[in-house]
């Protein structure tokens, strides 16, 4: 096999792009540990900035996929741009329908939805077969969810009914909480192992143990933490820091490996997301400038902040799946 070129391992990165978010999740279990009564305020203001800077923005690089991905579908970039948009408006004003007609179906499929979009982005790019990358993305995004059910079920039953109201649909009960525990937590757990021992037995065991150490990590933050702060964490910090990278390198920017190099892929994917990012902090503004007239309750504006990413999970993760994972999918 030959050695790689002085170029190449110059541009190979130093460090993995994953340590960062295991370094920030770690501080934040750290801190749900020693100050649980103040885990909000001091994470707090992270978790906000980050929620702009990362979480929102994190999606507002979408129309890039397309072109880098199937650069025959945007050769004609009027043409593209009108697509695109109609697509993405569509998708998200096709949820919003769901929402007036069947609002506990919408929380559902938001739900269910998230869980997928979150393990699949999560799931090793090196995984041999597409069999265990599709598994990954499933019991990832169940592990998510189950975890909390476990631990925080009071508060995560708080959570979703809080959804709920918000879309005018009947809260979900104690016992049915208790029931989708008892279901998703073995099941997730078994499916783990069986992940696991695929990796062992078909000769991936690094990615084995890499795989283990991010669902400790994981576990860790979601019981140490309850649902809005660990979900948060995870969103901003995790998810949405490492869509960052991967878009970059896509955009032809790919990660350096040191910390000082992250930085600089923050302003470079904040120059590239810019008018999109303006327009959508600029309508959640307006957003929840109404919604504080209304009713000015924390509780209120996470919901609404709940529904309002809902609405464009869709279009994102459609793009997710089928541009920037469709390599993926061609696997044996």
């Amino acid at each position: 096999m030959p050695r790689p070129s002085l170029a190449d391992s110059l541009r190979q990165p130093t460090v993995r792009p994953q340590v960062y978010s295991y370094g920030i999740v770690l501080v934040a279990v750290a801190v749900g540990w020693l100050l649980p009564g103040a885990a909000g305020w001091v994470l707090g203001p992270a978790l906000l900035l980050g929620l702009v800077l990362l979480g929102v923005a994190h999606g507002a690089c979408d129309q890039y996929v397309v072109p880098a991905t199937h650069p025959a579908l945007a050769h004609d970039r009027v043409r593209y741009w009108a697509v695109f948009l109609g697509g993405y408006l569509g998708l998200a004003g096709g949820v919003g329908l769901l929402w007036w007609w069947q609002p506990a179906l919408a929380v559902a499929f938001f739900f269910g939805l998230s869980a997928w979009h979150w393990g699949s982005g999560d799931a090793p790019t090196a995984a041999r077969y597409r069999a265990q990358w599709v598994a990954h993305g499933l019991l990832r995004g169940g592990l998510i969810f189950a975890v909390p059910l476990w631990f925080w079920p009071a508060e995560t039953r708080a959570l979703t009914n809080g959804l709920l109201a918000l879309a005018g649909a009947a809260p979900v009960s104690a016992a049915a909480v208790g029931t989708a525990a008892r279901g998703l937590g073995p099941l997730v757990l078994a499916g783990h192992a069986l992940l696991w021992g695929s990796y062992w037995v078909t000769n991936q065991r690094r990615l084995a143990l890499a795989d283990m150490l991010e669902a400790l990590l994981l576990s860790l933050l979601l019981v140490a933490l309850p649902p809005v702060l660990s979900a948060g964490v995870y969103f901003v910090f995790w998810h949405s820091l490492q869509h960052m990278l991967r878009m970059n390198a896509l955009m032809g920017r790919p990660f350096a490996g040191s910390g000082r190099a992250l930085w600089a892929e923050l302003g470079f994917f904040l120059k590239r997301s810019a008018p999109l990012l303006a327009i959508s902090v600029a309508a959640l503004a307006v957003l929840y400038g109404l919604a504080w007239a209304r009713a000015a309750g924390g509780p209120v504006l996470i919901s609404l902040a709940l529904l309002v990413a809902s609405v464009v999970t869709l279009p994102h993760a459609l793009l997710v799946t089928l541009g920037l994972d469709a390599a993926r999918w061609r696997r044996g």
